[in-house]
């Protein structure tokens, strides 16, 4: 009887073994696919030319933003660049306009305003938009205990309004054109925030991971009707937000960024758009599966090295 459980035993435990051997080979090809392959061959890559004439950018004078714009320019399509800055605007577009040879429309709106989107309605209404990339975003100063930022009434309210109010608003005024013409893109941009612990930016990073799971449910309404919805995390890019001024391979220019970034639209609804991101994000739920409080002191202690030299630099 003892050899028989025995034996009962030893088959179940082979039996695991190569359940979890069969599961990690999956995973494996499931990311040299999505990653490398499918991206390469164009497999269910979007035509970005055949979705419509226009692209909408917000938050489109700096950083990914200004980066899709040109991006997308350079693939013929007509731009439409909302900031709050006209003379930035006004800069992007003329550069847009001379140097892709495409029309380059501004719209000059404050996100943090959550009274603006009649008047951005008003003035979209008639085109043939095919796509829209959500970028406009705000972030802490510096990374903060939740209750000792300064001034955080206001910060934690212009959060919401800039990445919260202005993906659903936006993305209520584009989407009835694109159900109409039964074809469109909407790219969502979130954060690896919203996917790894990001303690010291708490309000920030729930504002990013509502955009993914607003993106998730909303790809699984209208993707029938042909409308493509991409939710984007991007780890660290070298841009004004990120106070990041040389690009490495880790931290890229925002135009290596978009580059690979515009190749997934179709292949994967959900991506850091970047493989150095997707490796970091893989390493710290690596180290989360391990240990959660490990993983969550150690970015706890890079963030609070972070915040200690914002500090320091105000002081001085």
């Amino acid at each position: 009887m003892a050899s028989y459980s025995s034996s009962v035993i030893d088959k179940i435990g082979i039996v695991c073994l190569s359940v979890l051997i069969f599961w990690i080979l999956i995973s494996l090809l499931k990311f040299l696919y999505y990653t490398f392959l499918a991206p390469l061959l164009k497999i269910n890559a979007v035509n970005i030319q055949n979705t419509g004439k226009w692209a909408v950018v917000t938050g489109a004078t700096d950083g990914i933003g200004k980066a899709y714009a040109e991006a997308l320019a350079k693939r013929n399509l007509n731009i439409v660049l909302i900031s709050r800055t006209q003379v930035k605007l006004d800069e992007v577009a003329e550069n847009i306009r001379r140097v892709f040879n495409v029309e380059a429309k501004t719209i000059q709106v404050d996100f943090t305003n959550p009274d603006i989107y009649y008047d951005i309605d008003k003035q979209l209404h008639e085109l043939d938009i095919g796509i829209l990339i959500n970028n406009v975003g705000i972030s802490y100063p510096y990374p903060e205990y939740f209750l000792e930022l300064k001034d955080n009434n206001k910060v934690y309210d212009n959060i919401i309004k800039c990445n919260i109010l202005s993906v659903t608003n936006m993305c209520k005024i584009v989407l009835p054109g694109m159900l109409e013409r039964k074809r469109g893109v909407i790219v969502n941009i979130s954060s690896t925030a919203a996917q790894i612990p990001s303690p010291l930016l708490s309000v920030y990073s729930a504002s990013k991971a509502f955009v993914d799971k607003f993106s998730a449910d909303l790809q699984t309404e209208y993707n029938k009707f042909g409308i493509t919805i991409q939710c984007l995390l991007p780890g660290y890019v070298a841009t004004n937000m990120s106070k990041i001024r040389s690009s490495t391979w880790m931290t890229p220019s925002p135009s290596t960024y978009v580059e690979e970034a515009i190749s997934t639209i179709g292949i994967k609804d959900r991506t850091t758009g970047y493989f150095p991101h997707a490796l970091l994000v893989g390493v710290v739920h690596l180290m989360e599966s391990v240990s959660p409080m490990l993983s969550r002191w150690f970015i706890t202690r890079l963030m609070l090295n972070i915040r200690a030299r914002a500090l320091r630099r105000q002081v001085n």
